[in-house]
């Protein structure tokens, strides 16, 4: 990739003059589609960013929102949020792309002042009978798994797709949520001129060199091989070290700002640190502690080296910020300072060094220093122009729909790698670390507790590439819907959502049409939710010789409720069955379909979803109430399948393959002692129905029409176990 000509003649027309080479690459890469967001920033205004919780919006390293206080003993409680996207090099490098993807989603939360508590992660990939996707999900599980536990962050949440377009582009979206006391907020907007800037952390070298770039183009057929130097290699221990250090100098007050060195290294960071604040800064490129003999200027400023940290440091404060780092062994170096004016850096080739020269800045006068940069930090950091891109919007398909024998349609949707247990991917994250977590990966959504404030946080994320495959628009609506009813089939109330939005090569008017409807759909269900989207992660170009991938709308979003306690997904074998919310009669976008063949609309979506939510959420904190499951991918089918246990079975009726299919969100199946009180929380909401009996049998009765068939939970959970079945 390299500057087009109009980017590189708006460049020379604010500088009046040509760039350096540092300063092009470093515009290549800031005004890249990865961090400019050149494609998409025109469309996220349709996003509603306030509410009265939200304390910081989109902009920064992550989101902040407060959090609700229970109890007479609560404290005010902030929590963090943000999302990031490690595609292209989890495809090239599944272990390294993957774990270097959570280090910088827990370092965007440090930045803030958090200490990481939550990490949900939503994946991707090709078609499940492929051997090349079995490859990149083992890689990909190995490195989150191996990266999130040895830092002590608990994976609790997340998702995993299959779909074949993304077998040439797999999709890596991690989010993380961390938590802090007001008092203790930091963001990255540079506070005074004549403040130092210090990096801490590891030291620099040469990997990921280009990233922002690489993140911003198709894959090519090669990119295995060609784009490895662009895949950053994590470090976890280091990074354990870094989280510990920042809470120290976060506790005792020696940061006035910090940003995490992600996309474009320490050029990115810095520059956009100052350019938030307004001022523009001086940086010595040779005082970089260093991993690599004779580094260039170019790559001290653009290598994407994991577990660092920049911090806006007071001048009297920065012994104490060297003497925290010496602590945790950690490399540590005064950079320069916030100045006014442009952002410059200089670097004397005749010193560049590595980490075995004294790290402390002090050295002689230098010779033969040059200015490498010298630009306008606002220009550098905000001013890449928008891409104005033609559009088509996908056409909704007619009703086609299979003859289907009842069993075989029942066993493939119940067995289909996209329905079926996931087991064999959370079991390898520690998701207990820290000892908050009380309802654990596998359930509608994970519960989280902040006993500080007496809250529990519910934590939710992922999306359906087959929902918005058939409807870009009405899928992603879905999306949101559906995360919203996780939450609430928890007890909790929807607070806060941040999103990754992927999609293909933009300039297809194809692809960026179905991008437009996943971005509005997203939105105007999340407005109609009242869930603020709070921050989020675009990745385009997400796009290789297969063809582009679905447009795939991740949310992750958090609820919270009064207490820690959720009524479970599994049945208890003593209430009667009901099915809450409106079906939406149609099977567009459904497993059954990916499964058997045909196609149809998408199914309609209710109208009024935030009262729907609401409903929800209170029935599951009845007393009454023994098990919820809300109803999503595979439809009633898969619902009922999961809710049974070798102690607790179901006898269900439902009218039709339809309504047994039907993939509508926003509804849930509810074990109750007491089913008028749920068709009175209904009541002018949406329509209840009896779907049947819980029994203490452990085996499923499920009649449609007049065919009935009868599963034990052991016959249930073979289908269900395909992927521990293929991979162990």
């Amino acid at each position: 990739m390299s500057l087009p000509d109009s980017d590189y003649d708006r460049i020379t027309s604010e500088l009046g003059r040509d760039p350096t080479a540092a300063e092009a690459e470093l515009f290549e890469n800031l005004w890249s589609e990865h961090c400019a967001y050149r494609s998409s920033r025109p469309l996220l205004s349709a996003f509603s960013s306030d509410g009265e919780r939200v304390v910081v919006g989109p902009g920064d390293d992550a989101a902040v929102v407060s959090l609700p206080v229970h109890g007479e003993d609560g404290e005010e409680m902030y929590i963090t949020m943000g999302i990031e996207s490690h595609n292209h090099p989890s495809y090239v490098d599944p272990y390294d792309g993957a774990a270097t993807g959570v280090g910088g989603i827990v370092r965007d939360t440090l930045s803030m002042g958090a200490y990481p508590i939550a990490l949900a992660d939503s994946l991707y990939f090709g078609a499940f009978d492929r051997e090349h996707s079995q490859y990149l999900l083992e890689g990909v599980v190995e490195g989150i798994s191996d990266y999130g536990n040895a830092i002590g962050v608990p994976t609790v949440a997340g998702s995993v797709e299959f779909h074949e377009n993304y077998e040439g582009n797999p999709l890596v979206n991690v989010a993380c949520v961390g938590l802090l006391d007001p008092d203790r907020l930091v963001t990255a907007e540079a506070q005074a001129a004549g403040n130092k800037l210090v990096l801490v952390g590891n030291s620099t070298g040469r990997d990921g060199l280009g990233g922002a770039s690489f993140a911003s183009e198709d894959l090519a057929e090669d990119a295995e091989t060609e784009d490895r130097p662009a895949v950053q290699v994590g470090d976890p221990y280091t990074e354990k070290l870094l989280i510990e250090a920042n809470e120290e100098l976060v506790e005792a007050n020696l940061v006035q700002s910090a940003r995490d060195l992600g996309a474009a290294g320490l050029g990115g960071a810095s520059s956009e640190l100052v350019a938030k604040g307004g001022f523009g800064a001086r940086i010595d490129l040779n005082r970089v502690h260093q991993r690599e003999p004779n580094m260039s200027a170019l790559e001290i400023l653009l290598a994407e080296s994991q577990e660092r940290m920049v911090y806006e440091v007071r001048p009297e404060d920065v012994e104490g910020v060297e003497e925290v780092a010496e602590k945790y062994d950690l490399g540590c170096s005064v950079i320069g300072e916030v100045a006014e004016g442009n952002y410059v850096c200089t670097f004397d080739e005749s010193e560049a060094r590595s980490d075995s020269d004294d790290p402390s800045g002090e050295r002689s006068e230098p010779r033969g220093r040059e200015t490498v940069v010298d630009v306008p930090p606002e220009f550098l950091a905000e001013g890449a122009p928008m891409n104005d891109l033609d559009s088509v919007e996908p056409e909704t398909p007619e009703r086609n729909l299979p003859d289907a024998d009842l069993r075989e349609a029942f066993e493939s949707v119940v067995a289909s790698p996209n329905t079926a247990s996931k087991r064999w991917v959370y079991r390898q994250y520690d998701h207990e670390v820290g000892l908050r977590t009380t309802v654990r990966p596998g359930d509608d959504a994970a519960v989280v507790a902040v006993r500080e404030s007496g809250t529990g946080v519910a934590v939710s994320s992922g999306a359906n590439p087959n929902w918005t495959t058939c409807a870009p628009y009405e899928g992603a609506r879905a999306v949101a819907l559906e995360n919203a009813a996780n939450l609430a089939a928890k007890g909790a109330t929807p607070l806060a959502a941040v999103d990754c939005l992927n999609g293909g090569n933009p300039e297809k008017p194809d692809v960026y049409g179905g991008f437009k409807g996943i971005v509005d759909g997203l939105a105007d269900m999340c407005r109609d939710l009242s869930v603020p989207v709070v921050g989020g992660n675009v990745s385009l170009y997400n796009d290789s010789v297969s063809g582009p991938i679905p447009p795939t709308p991740t949310l992750a979003m958090v609820g919270t409720k009064a207490g820690y306690d959720a009524p479970p997904l599994s049945l208890s074998g003593e209430g009667e069955l009901l099915v809450v919310g409106e079906a939406g009669g149609a099977l567009g976008g459904s497993e059954y379909l990916a499964q058997l063949g045909g196609s149809d609309a998408f199914p309609s979506l209710p109208e009024n979803g935030f009262d729907a939510v609401a409903a929800l959420a209170t029935v599951a904190d009845f007393d009454s109430t023994l098990a919820v499951h809300d109803v999503s991918h595979g439809g009633l089918a898969v619902s009922v399948a999961e809710m049974v246990t070798a102690e607790a079975g179901a006898d269900v009726s439902v009218d039709s393959l339809l309504a047994l299919f039907d993939e509508t969100p926003g509804r849930a199946v509810v074990e109750t002692t007491d089913g008028e009180a749920v068709r009175e929380a209904f009541d002018g909401v949406a329509p209840v129905e009896t779907l049947g009996e819980a029994t203490d049998d452990g085996r499923l009765s499920l009649t449609v029409g007049d065919e009935t068939l009868t599963y034990d939970a052991g016959e249930i959970a073979d289908l269900r176990d395909v992927l521990a079945r293929e991979l162990d």
